[in-house]
């Protein structure tokens, strides 16, 4: 005889199947990260020290160009140039700052801190389906999951951290951040049944800044495909560090 898990089971895929809308935003940017020489390290380290960021960020914004507008510095020595890079024909030029050609680490995401969910049922997999169902209204992710984890006597996690995910590399480092607010995941659930919350999976990592980022959403095992998002540039933020090893 069936159980009732079966019977439920057979009526979800004589219904067909159901579509998921789950988007996350809030708070977060793209990062790019590269590796400096001890030469260049010295010279963006006193000059951010002594005066903040706005001359490295000057000059990560406007270096393919070379039309900077410094505040505090009249140029920069070539020893700290580390947007520079040689060319095919041997000529010498700079690359953009999310191109930098010591670059080990490129990514766009919303922070873990400043996440937020929603999930809506809807129509198809199409981009102008139509709205069916509220099923997570906009919600903090931190409560989102705290929440599922109080409701299941905290047998199910579905936050998961991720070791590792961006190592540490080199010695000397320097980030360019464009902050950015606005949709960082999009993305389309197709399954037969209910949104079951417990089946999702949210992974993040630490940033090489000390950010925890949001880099992957699972739904029953399987990846979400992000769909792309939809953000607004909110300013830069650059720096430079010695790695500890």
């Amino acid at each position: 005889m069936a159980t009732q898990e079966q019977k439920q089971e057979l009526v979800d895929n004589i219904k067909g199947k159901r579509y998921y809308h789950v988007q996350i935003y809030g708070y977060g940017g793209e990062h790019a990260y590269g590796s400096l020489t001890k030469e260049a390290y010295d010279f963006w380290k006193k000059v951010h020290d002594d005066h903040g960021d706005s001359d490295l960020v000057n000059y990560m914004l406007n270096a393919e160009d070379g039309e900077f507008e410094f505040e505090d510095i009249d140029s920069v020595p070539p020893e700290a140039d580390f947007l520079m890079s040689p060319g095919s024909d041997g000529e010498e030029w700079r690359s953009n700052w999310f191109e930098m050609p010591t670059e080990f680490e490129h990514i766009n995401s919303v922070t873990l801190d400043s996440g937020n969910i929603v999930i809506d049922e809807v129509d198809s997999m199409d981009y102008d389906s139509k709205h069916i169902a509220e099923i997570v209204k906009s919600q903090d992710i931190n409560d989102f999951v705290n929440k599922i984890s109080e409701d299941t006597d905290y047998e199910v996690e579905i936050l998961n951290p991720t070791e590792d995910l961006y190592p540490k590399k080199g010695t000397y480092i320097v980030q360019m951040l464009s902050m950015e607010k606005g949709t960082f995941f999009d993305s389309v659930i197709e399954t037969v049944g209910d949104f079951d919350p417990k089946k999702l999976k949210i992974s993040y990592s630490e940033a090489p800044n000390g950010e925890d980022v949001i880099h992957t959403i699972m739904y029953n095992n399987e990846e979400l495909d992000n769909c792309g998002g939809d953000t607004n540039g909110k300013g830069y933020a650059a720096s430079v560090w010695q790695q500890e090893h």
